[in-house]
């Protein structure tokens, strides 16, 4: 190759390096730029993404971002664990990502205080040993009001406390938390109402106070009470409600609804018979027992029901019989007529042959 063609050649060869770098730089500047526009707008959106969650102390932080599935796990979800469907704005699921935290219970304070809120949430976890004089079932608190009274959309006991003072149609009253406590016992409980001032009271009381520490007083938090379902796209069905408690339900409770024992501990509670609660028990009404059944059960596997599921077996378990009303007036048709006059209340109504009301049983199957 002669000296003129090298020449040409190698300023060839510089041309193509030029220009090399100079796709280069347009590259590294455009994506420079798109990532600062892609920055700015997920900084503007994120919050959005991830709404601030309340803290025990009232200030706000930003909930972190949920890990992400993978696809084999979103697209393939093992019969143990069933994969709900996402949850809607307003649906029980949405409200319990964005309700009120309360304290742990490594933050009970020391001393004199802290004594009486330790008792109290024993009384809650194990309220047949701790407060046998007054409860007349297998029951305890914590299996209607979930986690030791935190979770949300289980009727928390931080999302009750700031609510009282206040009128109950009920009890066509206005009710303090104390009087609320009070009819616990006589209802859910099946037992007898402690005085006011009883210890067992007092001590309730203050772990109540102390799990509601920082809440808004006297205002609905999102999580506090049963979620409220929408009306069932079919009635709710006794027959319906059978094949879903046998499916989903009689592992823990029993396929007789009498719950599991472990010795003399009761581990899942009895949802009807002479063991649960009462007909006053406000989970006794259809609509609240799907509700809470809807957004917690199976346990551990709550939202994993249809509405239509819930409705159908929260039907199947208020159509047994149980313990009578305390405030029954010696007819079923004229208690009926006082205090269950509701369409999602069965009581008085005859289920399978058989009138409910009459006191306690076993199944109307």
């Amino acid at each position: 190759m002669t000296e003129p063609q090298l020449h040409r050649q190698n300023a060839g060869y510089q041309g193509l390096k030029i220009f090399a770098t100079l796709i280069v730089l347009v590259v590294l500047a455009t994506a420079v730029f798109f990532g600062l526009k892609v920055n700015r707008t997920m900084k503007q959106i994120e919050p959005a993404l991830y709404p601030p969650v309340a803290t025990a102390g009232g200030s706000a932080v930003t909930a972190p971002a949920p890990t992400p599935a993978s696809p084999a796990a979103s697209s393939a979800p093992t019969a143990s664990a069933p994969a709900p469907a996402a949850p809607s704005a307003s649906s029980p699921a949405a409200s319990a990502a964005t309700a009120f935290k309360p304290p742990p219970e490594n933050k009970i304070p020391e001393g004199p205080m802290g004594d009486v809120i330790r008792k109290g949430e024993q009384i809650f976890l194990h309220t047949g040993a701790n407060a046998k004089q007054f409860v007349g079932n297998s029951l305890n608190c914590v299996n209607c009001h979930l986690d030791a009274g935190r979770q949300p959309d289980s009727a928390p006991l931080w999302g009750a406390y700031t609510q009282y003072p206040a009128y109950r149609n009920k009890t066509k009253s206005v009710d303090t938390f104390s009087e609320r406590l009070r009819g616990c016992f006589m209802y859910s409980m099946n037992g007898k109402a402690p005085e006011h001032g009883d210890d067992v009271l007092v001590a309730l009381e203050a772990y109540a106070y102390w799990l509601a520490k920082g809440a808004p007083v006297g205002e609905k938090t999102s999580g506090a009470g049963y979620p409220k379902l929408e009306k069932a796209a079919q009635k709710p069905d006794f027959d319906r409600g059978h094949k879903v408690f046998e499916a989903k339900c009689a592992l823990c409770h029993g396929a007789d609804g009498q719950g599991q024992k472990s010795g003399d501990a009761q581990v899942f509670p009895p949802l009807w018979g002479p063991k649960s609660y009462n007909w006053g028990a406000g989970m006794t009404d259809i609509d609240k027992a799907a509700g809470f059944i809807k957004a917690n059960m199976p346990l551990g596997l709550g939202n994993s029901l249809s509405d239509q599921e819930a409705w159908d077996v929260a039907a199947y378990i208020d159509s047994q019989d149980r313990p009578q009303d305390p405030r029954f007036t010696g007819n079923v048709a004229d208690t009926r007529k006082k205090f269950h006059d509701s369409e999602f209340s069965m009581y008085g109504i005859e289920v399978k042959g058989r009138l409910l009301g009459q006191g306690p049983g076993s199944a109307a199957r």
